[in-house]
């Protein structure tokens, strides 16, 4: 069988090396890990390794056997790229789905959340379970070094991954001022924050963003947004995991729009 994508048992692989490579760089959002079959080498292989590292795409070498249990009597030339099960959504795609027009987000309030580089699979999923369970009702990432949307993820999130659509972009900035344009307003999650989320005005378009769970939010994300807010912490601890820190947030906004609702 010649060198392609296949769905077996669930779950979908790309094998060879042109297809893998080709995948990586015409930006495949799919592709969760590239397997690479242990011993290989030559240029191939090794630019293989470079565009998918560019790319934030974890590399593991593998036996043999892991690669043809993977691939069956498909031709796989040493690698196999694994490729999440969830499907992503264009930006303005998800946008319009949620509210077309700025008289609808002004109307409808919605509220968003944006992922700067979660790296850890369970958090990714327990964010989302958190986002499903509080309205939220769509989800922002970036396509480099964010943790995949996986089985790992999907299991943490307790299925929730699969009821909330997610939008997966190059550059975080540039989302965030399409998200003004459109009438949101941004509030970074941060320790170092001049505002209290207790003070902060929730009845409105939001979009709440959330940082890597060992570095935070990177300076470019932080500054673009339109506010930084804190949550007041009263025990001997400086900062939350990333995700319960999404979870107090979010309730939050829920709390302001069930109030409303009475």
């Amino acid at each position: 069988m010649a060198p392609g994508k296949e769905r077996l048992e669930g779950d979908a692989f790309i094998f060879g090396r042109n297809p893998v490579r080709e995948a990586i760089e015409r930006g495949d959002a799919s592709i969760e890990k590239v397997l690479i079959q242990q011993g290989v080498g030559g240029r191939p292989i090794e630019q293989i390794q470079r565009v998918a590292r560019a790319s934030g795409i974890p590399v593991q070498f593998v036996p043999q056997t892991r690669l043809s249990q993977l691939a069956g009597n498909a031709n796989h030339q040493g690698v196999v790229a694994i490729t999440t099960p969830v499907s992503y959504l264009e930006l303005e795609d998800m946008l319009n789905a949620i509210a077309p027009d700025l008289d609808a987000v002004r109307s409808t309030k919605p509220v968003l959340l944006m992922l700067d580089q979660i790296e850890d699979p369970h958090n990714f999923g327990a964010i989302l379970r958190s986002a499903v369970a509080f309205g939220v009702q769509g989800v922002v990432v970036p396509k480099h070094h964010m943790a995949p949307l996986n089985a790992v993820a999907i299991k943490a999130s307790a299925g929730a991954a699969l009821r909330i659509p997610i939008a997966r972009v190059t550059n975080l900035t540039d989302a965030i001022e399409q998200l003004k344009e459109r009438g949101y307003w941004i509030v970074a999650a941060t320790g170092s924050g001049t505002t209290s989320i207790v003070e902060l005005d929730l009845d409105r378009p939001l979009v709440i963003v959330i940082g890597n769970e060992g570095k935070g939010l990177r300076p470019r994300v932080e500054n673009a947004c339109d506010y930084r807010v804190f949550i007041p912490l009263v025990g001997p601890i400086e900062s939350l995991n990333a995700s319960v820190a999404a979870g107090i947030l979010l309730w939050a906004t829920a709390k302001v729009r069930f109030d409303r609702s009475k």
